[in-house]
């Protein structure tokens, strides 16, 4: 067995596991052996997903450290293991110094208070907005657009020196309808009419609607697998989700001069288990990737949350509704960021025949 010191391995306050460069457990540490009701002898030698059922495409977190020597992190995802029921934890991953390929996996179970209390009613609270924003949109629309009306003839009669607030107004409440309008549609996202198309077709029309809106004067660059097999989406929301990843792209690059990547490839060891238990395959994979400042990092653990944004003006709705959308077609929605380099990765089933 590899081990990090007994004394220190034995210390660690959470389970613990070491893999291999094939993912079987090479250790576990001893809140490892209570957390997966087994003991080190009789893990060793087993694949870590034969223990381990978590939401979240590990292999690709494997592939990742593995390649670039760097830790990752992923919060927030349900784990199952030991015959318990699934539970909220936190998953680090980080390679193993001096062992080549070797990965050290930590799993640290979210305490109680952070899975039923503060999570939980922040989740509340963003469906409660939204629920009430929904129910009051047509009655607060209705006063904005006499606001709106009211500030526009009141600018017909001011000199052009003083229609400065009357823009204000204008400009404000149009916001503010906007916002209602984005509240609204996450709110009645209608169910996916799903069908077997070209991902690349999609990106092809996605990107020619970018060149000529919020990537104008950018370079966009296409790295694609034309051997693709065709996807199972609906066409119209996956647009609208390549459209948001799109525009938060171009906006983290700031406009002119900025560099965006489109890039599709094919692997088949990403699985994500579905809501019937089963483990689904997701191998068709779509990046959009930015050279901006990247995302900061107090909320990028929280970025597909409703409401959280990185930019002053920002909704902090399109990256929620992309999540929801790519959810509903059972499929992933991740990011990686770094200064001059943020990846939103998108990973898709292939349609029912398409194999």
């Amino acid at each position: 067995m590899i081990t990090l010191g007994d004394s220190i391995w034995a210390s660690l306050p959470v389970p613990a596991l070491i893999m291999d460069s094939d993912d079987l457990i090479r250790d576990i540490n001893p809140p490892a052996e209570q957390f997966l009701n087994a003991s080190a002898r009789t893990m060793c030698g087993e694949r870590v997903n034969e223990r381990l059922s978590i939401d979240a495409p590990l292999e690709s977190a494997f592939s990742r450290v593995r390649g670039g020597l760097s830790p990752i992190f992923i919060g927030a995802v349900g784990v199952t293991a030991g015959g318990s029921a699934a539970m909220s934890c936190d998953i680090r991953v980080a390679p193993l110094s001096g062992n080549p390929g070797h990965l050290l996996l930590m799993i640290e179970p979210r305490p109680a208070a952070a899975r039923h209390g503060m999570s939980h009613s922040v989740s509340s609270a963003a469906r409660s907005a939204i629920g009430m924003a929904g129910m009051l949109a047509h009655e607060i629309r209705n006063p904005l657009a006499g606001i709106t009306g009211a500030a526009q003839l009141l600018s017909m009669e001011l000199d052009p020196d003083d229609r400065e607030l009357t823009d204000l107004i204008v400009g404000e409440a149009r916001r503010i309808v906007s916002l209602l309008e984005k509240v609204d549609q996450f709110g009645k996202l209608a169910p996916p009419e799903r069908r077997a198309v070209n991902v690349h077709d999609l990106l092809n029309r996605a990107r020619r609607s970018a060149q000529v809106g919020i990537a104008a004067g950018m370079g966009i660059v296409e790295d694609y697998d034309p051997s693709l097999p065709l996807t199972y989406v609906d066409e119209d929301q996956f647009l609208q989700v390549l459209a948001n990843l799109l525009r938060n792209a171009a906006e983290a690059s700031g406009g002119g001069g900025g560099i965006i990547t489109l890039r599709t490839y094919y692997d088949r060891s990403l699985r994500l288990r579905q809501r019937d238990g089963s483990g689904g395959a997701l191998p068709l994979q779509v990046e959009i990737i930015d050279d901006g400042p990247g995302v900061p990092p107090e909320i990028e653990h929280d970025i597909f949350d409703p409401f959280v944004t990185g930019r002053a003006n920002g909704t902090g709705l399109g990256l929620a509704l992309a999540s929801r959308i790519i959810s509903e077609h059972d499929g992933w929605i991740s990011m990686d960021s770094m200064p001059g380099r943020t990846v939103f990765r998108i990973s898709l089933p292939v349609a029912p025949g398409g194999i």
